[in-house]
């Protein structure tokens, strides 16, 4: 630390700021700072003291990483996967914004001849955690470039948000780990489902309805702002072809509805003719249903489905018991794994639990896998029943 004093140097700062922190009352401030502070000391344990500094910005820190710039991203989805964990439990619940940057910093001694640290790096970090929301983690396209050459599971983290403009007018492009309303979202399913837990009959239907509600409309937002950086990050030539195929998309849809409505009309139409006339209506359908008779005797067999072919060749018993378990509707899988794990149930990603809690699958084998990257993979072979609940609790450590 000595051999660096007074110099400038390029490192990864890490910015954090708990929100709405000055709102809350004294204790409250008390509360989530001492939850805070622990969660950080867990993030940065790891960290040589001589690899690191620690500005303590009453509303939150900010840590430059002097050694390896790892380090930073380690630390930050450390502190998130505590923050989905235990912070959205906590009364008041922690509500955490953070940003990284990779820039130069100078080196200097405080008022009490402690090291600290000025210049862009550390102002930029600030600047791009300031467009993050609770719970996310954005860093600036600095820090992405140099991270994401480290190894591929780095640059499959982040997803691209875009270029954004601070209060002096400079544009920061940034990229993000999770998406806005992650924290708030785990912090709402938790409660519903602490209120449903303590709910009946037609409170607890309608607390569950609202929880579904709420993580469906959660998951269209995100895909809707993926939609969106994809079109912002597009050439021109590829907006024009999301725009025409868009076109096309709401141009079916408009010609389905003017065609069902336009055969109902018709049909309206027919039967009110019937009505009013004085031919009895069976002087009608009859020749009619004759025509469609004969007309279905003529038409060829349509091949079997590929399920239909498979149903087919199975034993009536096993048949039976196989078209039971697909009717009566899926299973659900409970999840609880700490700190958090990216769920692939057969192969296909599902989500990262926290925020996702419930699973539903369709009844049978099914390979359930939890991913963290920083711990070995969690693989468990399931077999589920329609209609059954099952649990699913893992701890990564």
């Amino acid at each position: 630390m000595e051999q660096r004093g007074n110099k400038t140097i390029i490192c990864a700062v890490f910015f954090l700021d708990i929100v709405e922190y000055s709102k809350k009352s004294v204790a409250g401030q008390i509360s989530l700072k001492e939850r805070f502070n622990a969660f950080l000391s867990i993030a940065i344990r790891d960290v040589p003291v001589a690899d690191r500094i620690i500005l303590d910005t009453g509303d939150g820190a900010a840590i430059s990483f002097l050694g390896d710039i790892e380090d930073a991203l380690q630390a930050a989805l450390s502190v998130r996967s505590s923050l989905l964990g235990e912070g959205v439990r906590m009364e008041p619940p922690l509500l955490v914004r953070m940003g990284i940057n990779l820039g130069p910093v100078r080196l200097v001694k405080d008022i009490n001849g402690l090291p600290n640290i000025v210049g862009d790096g550390i102002n930029v970090a600030q600047r791009v955690m300031g467009f993050a929301d609770a719970g996310q983690i954005l860093v600036s396209r600095s820090y992405y470039d140099a991270v994401s050459r480290l190894s591929h599971e780095y640059a499959g983290m982040f997803h691209y948000q875009g270029a954004r403009t601070d209060k002096h007018v400079r544009e920061h492009e940034v990229y993000a780990i999770g998406y806005p309303g992650d924290l708030t979202s785990t912090h709402r399913g938790v409660v519903l489902k602490e209120e449903i837990d303590h709910s009946s009959g037609i409170r607890r239907i309608l607390v569950q309805a609202k929880r579904h509600w709420y993580a469906f409309a959660h998951q269209v937002a995100i895909a809707e702002r993926y939609a969106l950086a994809v079109f912002a990050k597009a050439s021109p030539l590829q907006r024009a072809g999301f725009v025409a195929a868009a076109g096309g998309v709401l141009l079916a849809a408009i010609l389905g509805v003017y065609q069902v409505s336009h055969q109902t009309g018709d049909v309206r139409n027919t039967a009110i003719a019937v009505a009013q006339s004085s031919v009895p209506a069976a002087a009608v359908m009859e020749p009619a249903a004759e025509i469609a008779k004969s007309t279905m005797a003529k038409a060829p067999t349509p091949p079997l489905a590929p399920v239909e072919k498979k149903i087919q060749g199975i034993k009536k018993s096993d048949r039976v018991r196989t078209l039971e378990e697909t009717t009566g509707g899926p299973a659900v899988v409970t999840l609880a794994i700490l700190p958090w794990g990216e769920i692939y149930l057969d192969g296909k990603k599902q989500g990262v639990s926290p925020p996702l809690l419930e699973l539903q699958v369709v009844p049978g084998r099914h390979v359930l896998e939890a991913r963290n990257t920083t711990f070995p993979v969690y693989r468990k072979v399931i077999q589920v029943k329609h209609g059954v609940k099952i649990t699913i609790r893992h701890v990564f450590k």
